[in-house]
């Protein structure tokens, strides 16, 4: 039965040496360290074979080369876990491994004495101090800057006396993210300066190597600047308005149908308490109205919201909104929802609450308002009435990012508030990671 399951463990890990498609680019980049390039820059499309690449030719590497130290970095331990620890040890055969691997310092340890350890860089400093020959990090645009500068690349130089002619090598791989560190990496592997020698930029797009339906269900379900830095590796400027794709052609005269359900969605615990109310038409948002309140509660808010629709024939309504405005349930006490709720059920109102456990990140929220309001094939799916709805668009016409970050919403704008309440409704119905091609949908990380 032992013979059975192991025959069973090498067959898998036979299996997962399964065949690539041929890329020029990605086929120079594996050549790369022996031809002399100490930092591969690689700003590649999503799901085009990077992190694959990158996976196989360490683990070639650690198999082939003895008592050698590598490793596998990613920004957060758990990340990198995520990404490398199975499919290193399926690839590496380390079931056959006299030394099995380390399931809690993750390491894998090879008959030849050579080692392949996961490195998180939320904790760089467990970089420092081991005489590395080798490795690959991913998603290295949200790695510190700080790490890189002060971590990576000191113990990458670090002279060792007992091997004077050679030199660390390290891939940095990952998609573009804004205009920091990453892609100063990116200038530095197309530069011809000779500081800039020992870097080199391999670059690929997604629709080298992604089936064509694929491709245009990302475009379908992106904006425009997602999918270029998502699918195109290319690096966007992160300035400006957050939601620059918005314009008059996002605009519709909304007529509320009194049969229709209504979708409200809320950002609490904020000056001004912000709202928004939309109807859904063949999965397409319309927002008509809003409530917006000045020093006021949620109580408040649904108080307004029952009068102003007293007359609406369907008392059904959806609420949405931020995971915050569900503190003190666990405790016992009645939330920012609660309150609501007791205010549309005294009313006679049934409602459907639609907030999650936890927030969405910031990034995947703004994401799926992008990909409403014009998608990479310009197609628009997210509308308002500029004339009930007067804060709503004002949120999408002027709403920027924080100076300095590329995520952070400038909160000193009075119409980020209803900004984010959008971005609720839209991450609950079209979360950002999701996209739909002719065979179904796929959901997940890219």
């Amino acid at each position: 039965m032992l013979d059975e399951i192991d025959d069973l463990i090498a067959a898998r890990e036979a299996a997962r040496w399964y065949k690539l498609i041929d890329h020029p680019v990605q086929l120079a980049l594996i050549r790369a360290v022996d031809d002399g390039i100490r930092f591969p820059v690689v700003p590649a499309g999503r799901r085009s074979g990077k992190t694959e690449r990158a996976k196989r030719f360490l683990a070639k590497r650690a198999m082939y080369e003895s008592n050698k130290k590598f490793f596998a970095g990613a920004p957060t331990f758990a990340q990198a876990k995520k990404i490398w620890w199975n499919d290193l040890k399926l690839l590496t055969f380390s079931s056959q491994h006299s030394k099995k691997p380390s399931e809690t310092e993750l390491i894998i340890y090879l008959p030849n004495g050579s080692e392949i350890h996961i490195i998180g860089f939320d904790q760089p400093q467990r970089f420092e101090g081991i005489p590395w020959d080798g490795g690959i990090i991913d998603e290295i645009a949200d790695v510190k800057e700080q790490a890189v500068i002060e971590n990576i690349l000191p113990a990458l130089n670090t002279f060792n006396p007992t091997r004077p002619h050679y030199r660390p090598w390290c891939w940095f791989i990952g998609v573009p993210e804004g205009l920091g560190h990453y892609k100063d990496m990116s200038d530095r592997g197309n530069s011809s300066h000779p500081d800039d020698i020992d870097y080199k930029t391999f670059h690929w797009i997604s629709a080298d190597i992604l089936p064509k339906d694929y491709i245009e269900g990302a475009k379908r379900s992106m904006s425009l600047k997602q999918y270029k830095q998502e699918y195109e590796a290319s690096f966007e400027t992160a300035g400006g308005r957050i939601y620059d794709d918005y314009s008059k052609e996002n605009w519709r005269t909304v007529v509320v149908n009194p049969y229709e359900e209504l979708h409200w969605t809320h950002d609490q615990n904020f000056t001004p308490l912000s709202s928004a109310i939309a109807v859904m038409r063949d999965d397409v948002p319309y927002f008509c109205d809003e409530i917006v309140l000045e020093s006021a509660v949620s109580r408040q808010s649904a108080e307004e919201f029952v009068e102003k629709y007293k007359n609406h024939i369907n008392k059904k309504v959806f609420v949405y909104g931020d995971p915050a405005g569900r503190a003190g349930e666990k405790h016992g006490h009645k939330s920012d929802y609660d309150d609501i709720e007791d205010i549309l059920r005294m009313n006679k109102w049934t409602f459907e609450r639609r907030v999650r456990p936890k927030h969405p990140s910031i990034k995947n929220r703004q994401n799926s308002v992008r990909k409403k309001v014009c998608n990479a094939l310009g197609e628009r799916s997210l509308f308002v009435d500029p004339n009930k709805a007067k804060w709503v668009n004002k949120a999408l016409e002027t709403v920027q990012l924080k100076e300095g970050s590329s995520f952070q919403e400038d909160d000193k704008n009075p119409y980020q508030h209803i900004s984010t309440a959008i971005g609720y409704f839209c991450d609950w119905h079209f979360p950002a990671g999701q996209i739909v091609t002719t065979n179904g949908t796929t959901s997940g990380n890219f």
